[in-house]
């Protein structure tokens, strides 16, 4: 089967002006047409001497987009790819403070104001419900890990200080040793896992956000599908869904951050800052060696960029004059970003493939069953 390139996605979301920001009386610099995804960066009345600058995206979310408005066009139509045996991963990143969590996690109540990640979950089993049947089995796994000052944890484990390993297989790509992997059955199980992952991961109070993620947390639902044809054979799809919440990049001089808070700080700025050479070195079109290597999130997250996926790249950021130098950062990263070409083609019959390995073991069973005495008779 061929290889089709296709870039990754970018779409951006500019968060509305919190209370700091309001009480300030800080000004609005970010204007969004949302039909064209064009965003236009001004810089304020206190340097008005500086030229605004524009970009153009894939799709822009204003201050007053819904969760629903960003799930429809970003995530729906990777959790359809994902149904086709397609790998995909949806990521956010931004400046510290800028609405990532808000975006992936949201609330839960009211349920408008759910994130990604739960709304996929929702998704995920409706189209099972409406696809499955006597010729369709689906099979769904989900795991979830931190990383956290460089270091990869399994965030469904007991022991969650425990440090994993990350390991490559030819076949299946970089993966995590030993990391725990549940089989879900319904939404309700997923959000429980979910729950259970989020008290255990890294959180911490900055002066720039109360709740500030100290790590990057990857959420992977992994949904395999057994077709039988009408000729007896069955053909198994695997496809791997990726939800990345990134930790925010940081100014120590705006956070405040000291001791421990400023280390987890170092380690997340190193680590996005690796993810950003990744992403100069695959469009710059002159660099040979891509360094995936050099953090760990880069290595997660190597196939989702240049690789085996479909990605889509939520870029957030806030409104605000004081947030200026971010803000261009964020936009000019995200710019970079949309000119990365993946090659994602559907797994089939992958060898890793836990319905396989159910069907292998049921069919020992009948064997052993009929070669009993009186196995294999009628009823």
């Amino acid at each position: 089967m061929g290889r089709s390139s296709e870039c990754v996605k970018v779409v951006v979301r500019c968060r509305p002006l919190n209370s700091d920001e309001k009480r300030d009386k800080r000004e609005m610099i970010v204007d969004m047409d949302w039909q064209t995804g064009g965003v236009t960066l001004h810089a304020g009345s206190k340097a008005s001497t500086d030229p605004p600058k524009s970009f153009a995206f894939d799709a822009v979310f204003p201050p007053d987009s819904r969760q629903d408005d960003l799930y429809q066009q970003t995530a729906a139509p990777i959790i359809e790819n994902v149904f086709e045996g397609y790998n995909g991963t949806i990521f956010a990143y931004g400046q510290t403070g800028t609405g990532k969590t808000f975006t992936m996690e949201g609330v839960n109540e009211p349920p408008e104001l759910r994130g990604i990640i739960p709304r996929a979950f929702h998704h995920i089993f409706d189209l099972i419900d409406s696809r499955g049947g006597q010729t369709t089995e689906f099979l769904v796994r989900a795991s979830y890990l931190e990383i956290y000052n460089e270091e990869v944890r399994d965030l469904l484990s007991r022991q969650v200080v425990n440090k994993l390993d990350l390991k490559e297989d030819p076949s299946t790509g970089v993966y995590v040793k030993d990391l725990t992997s549940y089989v879900v059955r319904s939404v309700r199980e997923c959000d429980k896992l979910r729950h259970f992952g989020a008290e255990n991961r890294h959180v911490g109070a900055t002066k720039m956000n109360a709740d500030s993620s100290r790590s990057h947390s990857v959420y992977t639902i992994t949904v395999e599908s057994c077709e039988t044809r009408p000729d007896g054979t069955s053909s198994i799809r695997m496809g791997k869904l990726n939800l990345v919440d990134l930790a925010g990049s940081e100014r120590q001089a705006k956070t405040e951050a000291t001791g421990e808070r400023l280390k987890e700080a170092t380690k997340i700025n190193l680590s996005l800052s690796a993810l950003g050479n990744c992403i100069s070195a695959l469009v710059d079109g002159k660099s040979k060696h891509v360094p995936y290597r050099d953090s760990k999130l880069t290595r997660l997250l190597q196939d989702s960029l240049g690789g085996n996926t479909k990605t889509v790249m939520v870029a957030n950021m806030g409104p605000a004059d004081w947030n200026y130098d971010e803000t261009i950062s964020t936009l000019r990263y995200a710019n970079r970003a949309k000119n990365i070409q993946n090659k994602p083609k559907i797994n089939e019959d992958p060898k890793d493939a836990m319905l396989r390995e159910f069907q292998e073991e049921i069919a020992r069973l009948r064997e052993k069953l009929q070669g009993r005495p009186g196995g294999g008779g009628g009823g």
